[in-house]
């Protein structure tokens, strides 16, 4: 009986949820990839280095981020103006009337080039939206939409990633 109970508990412990995954790979058989810093071909400060931070990040969680022969990945960061697609909101003190709870939309595009040893470049575009609340002052409505900006860079960078997959 002791035995059993041993190995039953050698057997819970060991399966204490780790698991073996495929490795990234895109077209070509790349499966090293490094990240240059995205231009940032928009208004939006920061939104090439966000992007960028977030490829760099997923390609990490799948384990394929750098190292020597690794392929690279750069290109251009764009992003549309918000658009106010819905007005249901009430006043605040010091905005225009109907402008808390109001609905805006803005949306980016990465248009990316991957380059792999001497073969030619393959170019994919992505091109991702999302919509954000505004807040109770400026500086809330600026932080929501930032937010906004980072989730909607997450979304385009799996869906980059995605797009080169073999």
């Amino acid at each position: 009986m002791r035995t059993f109970l041993l190995a039953t508990a050698a057997l819970a412990l060991g399966a204490c949820g780790y698991h073996f995954s495929q490795r990234y790979v895109a077209a070509g058989g790349v499966d090293r990839i490094r990240v240059r810093t995205f231009v940032n071909a928009s208004t939006e400060p920061e939104l090439g280095a966000v992007v960028t931070a977030a490829l760099r990040s997923e390609l990490a969680r799948r384990g394929s981020d750098g190292g020597d022969g690794a392929a690279v990945l750069d290109g251009e960061v764009r992003a549309s103006e918000p658009v106010l697609t819905s007005n249901t909101g009430t006043t605040w003190a010091y905005g225009p009337p109907g402008s808390v709870g109001s609905t805006w939309r803005v949306g980016i595009e990465v248009r990316a080039r991957l380059v792999a040893g001497s073969s030619p470049p393959l170019e994919r575009t992505v091109r991702r939206e999302t919509d954000f609340l505004t807040g109770v002052d400026p500086l809330e409505t600026e932080g929501r939409r930032a937010v906004a900006l980072r989730l909607v860079a997450d979304e385009v960078a799996r869906d980059l990633l995605r797009a080169y997959e073999r």
